[in-house]
């Protein structure tokens, strides 16, 4: 990871995004223990970070996924992320429903759905990849051409690897796991002696803290 990717860690452990916390882990909406909670959400609120975060975001794009004709986020947390990298490229928006709706269009797909055209999917963050991946699935089956997947941060879990390379999809982020955790301990936001534990938790996140 570069440089910037540790600007993004700092810009998302400043805004509290992020929380570190191997004592009294989070427990996540699957049941999942552990010691890292994240939502990048908080960080909208941070005029400047988001507003780096939003150009890193575009140069990411066009360096990772030159073709892009529209971006498409994913709902939640990802709507307002792909917005701002929409209108920093000046493309389309568009964004993916975890499901259907229940009335009017029954639409899952908000926006213009125009099949061949050449589609990046924007995640806040990333952890096993299931809900964006629905979204790839979706964008799909409506006949668009997925350029792939680009998050602020991942969690690096083998698990996300494995579920990306299976549908064949592409994934860059700003920032990672391991990144975050050489910023906190930088910044004093992490003991030392809380390196090891953090580091276990992403090789076996299921069996950690048992």
């Amino acid at each position: 990871m570069t440089s910037n990717a540790h600007k993004v860690a700092q810009f998302l452990l400043h805004a509290d995004a992020v929380r570190l916390n191997t004592d009294n882990p989070f427990t996540w909406a699957s049941g999942l223990s552990a010691p890292i909670y994240c939502d990048n959400r908080r960080i909208l609120s941070y005029p400047r970070e988001r507003t780096e975060i939003k150009q890193l975001l575009a140069e990411t794009a066009q360096k990772s996924f030159p073709g892009t004709e529209i971006i498409a986020g994913v709902a939640t947390a990802g709507i307002p992320h792909g917005a701002l990298l929409a209108d920093c490229m000046d493309l389309p928006f568009i964004y993916v429903r975890s499901g259907a709706k229940g009335h009017g269009m029954k639409s899952r797909i908000e926006g213009r759905v125009v099949p061949g055209k050449k589609v990046l999917v924007v995640e806040d963050l990333v952890s096993t990849g299931m809900s964006c991946l629905d979204a790839v699935k979706a964008l799909r089956e409506a006949e668009f051409v997925v350029e792939g997947v680009i998050a602020l941060f991942t969690y690096q879990l083998d698990e996300a690897t494995d579920n990306f390379a299976r549908e064949n999809c592409k994934l860059a982020t700003l920032s990672d796991y391991g990144t975050l955790i050489d910023v906190a301990l930088r910044d004093k936001k992490i003991e030392e002696e809380d390196l090891e534990s953090l580091r276990e938790w992403r090789i076996s996140p299921k069996t950690w803290n048992n």
